[in-house]
């Protein structure tokens, strides 16, 4: 019989954050893309920046808030690697987009460095379950 194991029932590397540091965390990260990633959607749809800059935008919040259900809800660690890979993948692109497409919105690229930085460490932190629960 295949039961679930819970995520607190995970082998964790021992470096992972305790639980509690997520809340704090993430509010302070969607406070972030609220206010940048709402630029780029706000722009996109007055015409102001091509839809192609805000594509990654756009996938990087589907990736984002499927995490949650894949991981916590699933518990699968190998599907809830691949999206969190494509969460950092699509932040890149997008910060790359607005780099190199819309010069006066590199403000949103300097915004996004706490994301970028916690979410490849919130990458090495999955793998490492991901590979610790195989």
């Amino acid at each position: 019989m295949n039961e679930k194991i819970l995520y607190a029932e995970l082998l964790k590397p021992s470096w992972a954050p305790p639980s509690w540091v997520f809340g704090p965390v993430w509010t302070v990260i969607y406070a972030i893309i609220a206010v940048s990633f709402g630029t780029i959607f706000y722009k996109a749809f007055t015409k102001q920046i091509p839809w192609m800059v805000a594509l990654p935008f756009a996938l990087n919040l589907l990736f984002n808030f499927a995490f949650t259900p894949i991981q916590f809800g699933l518990v699968n660690n190998f599907l809830a690697s691949i999206d969190i890979l494509l969460v950092v993948g699509t932040l890149v692109w997008a910060l790359y987009a607005v780099w190199h497409n819309v010069p006066e919105l590199r403000w949103v690229v300097y915004a996004n460095i706490p994301y970028l930085l916690w979410g490849t460490f919130a990458t090495t932190v999955q793998l490492a379950i991901t590979y610790l629960n195989k």
